[in-house]
């Protein structure tokens, strides 16, 4: 490991927004490939934030701090990924369901799985149903990952998995929900094919559905 991406990884831990870009040029400077940068140095500093929020030693502060920290870096290598060639593991549409429009715990989700090394298309908060579907087949995505934190919307969730059902696309399509309205018993109720209690959860039911 470098010195450069060991201060990348130090900056994205502690959440240093402003010096992530120049940290991430140092290490392109220094000859380090975009695609190293992001899985040996960008996923793991927030692998690291996702064990401190699992011990509870960070908490949801620290962890959207990280997060924006890790998109300074990414919106620099991402554009030269595509040039190297370097191809996604997968592409999760995620989206806030319609009539929702708490968005934090789905933007942290945002960063994990990006980390992860996958192309998330995000579609916002409050998305009608058939916009994320649509989406998912137009884009070819593996995974569509929804979230509410209020009960009233529930049956949005319900509802990806119906049209999904009638369309002949379950499975094909891999479902995970979140958010503090939702269950483990209620993605068991409705079919989704996975449910995460938090965003490090949600990297790893990603993760195990993709097989990375």
């Amino acid at each position: 490991m470098s010195a450069e991406l060991d201060a990348l990884i130090d900056i994205v831990v502690k959440g240093k927004i402003k010096e992530a870009k120049d940290a991430t040029q140092k290490c392109l400077d220094a000859g380090i490939d975009a695609k190293t940068i992001i899985f040996e140095g960008l996923s793991k500093a927030m692998a690291i934030v996702g064990d401190l929020y699992a011990s509870k030693k960070y908490f949801l502060p620290q962890v959207l701090l990280s997060a924006n920290t890790l998109y300074g870096g990414l919106n620099l290598c991402l554009p030269l990924l595509q040039g190297e060639g370097g191809a996604s593991k997968g592409t999760v549409v995620i989206a806030v369901v319609e009539g929702d429009v708490h968005d934090i715990g789905k933007n942290i989700v945002k960063a994990m799985l990006t980390g992860l090394g996958l192309t998330v298309i995000d579609l916002g908060k409050d998305i009608p149903i058939k916009t994320i579907i649509d989406t998912a087949v137009n884009e070819k995505a593996q995974i569509i990952a929804t979230s509410t934190l209020m009960t009233p919307t529930l049956a949005g969730m319900k509802q990806v998995e119906a049209e999904l059902k009638e369309n002949g696309m379950k499975g094909t399509i891999k479902t995970m929900i979140g958010g503090g309205a939702t269950s483990k018993e209620f993605a068991d109720q409705i079919g989704a094919d996975g449910w995460s209690y938090d965003a490090v959860e949600a990297s790893h039911v990603a993760a195990a559905f993709l097989g990375i």
